[in-house]
């Protein structure tokens, strides 16, 4: 999903969020990487780029574009909150060896939710842990 700096700055103005040189970079991040990483990560990756980053700031950024449906949160574990700029209904798999995050398909519409027709569902997610193929294959051979 990687997208201009044009499309990121549109994006960011279509959602009524003010386009500063931070949050495109933070969406920038986002958008070129899928590994789902946490608010620390950015910040680490992002401070060499942007000196005077602050964690308070790539957090803040994050919220706002969480509550505008430009991000979501992955939140496979009660104590780490990751970010994912694909909005799309997909689910995620995480592999308890390597730690890693890797998105699936899911058909959402074929998706049976009985007992919930008198709720409004804002919110679905799908998680499932494992082991991923590459971990399977190092600790087979």
């Amino acid at each position: 999903m990687n997208l201009s700096t044009e499309a990121l700055l549109n994006l960011l103005k279509d959602k009524n969020i003010r386009p500063s040189y931070t949050r495109i970079k933070i969406m920038e991040y986002l958008a070129a990487r899928r590994t789902h990483p946490t608010a620390d990560e950015i910040y680490s990756n992002l401070l060499h780029e942007i000196p005077t980053l602050s964690k308070t700031t790539v957090y803040n950024s994050l919220n706002t574009f969480v509550k505008a449906g430009l991000v979501r949160t992955v939140t496979i574990e009660d104590n780490e909150a990751r970010f994912d700029a694909d909005t799309s209904d997909h689910g995620h798999f995480k592999c308890d060896m390597c730690g890693n995050i890797y998105d699936f398909p899911v058909d959402m519409a074929g998706l049976h939710t009985k007992g919930l027709s008198r709720f409004i569902v804002k919110q679905r997610d799908i998680y499932f842990k494992g082991t991923c193929p590459g971990c399977l294959e190092n600790n087979i051979n």
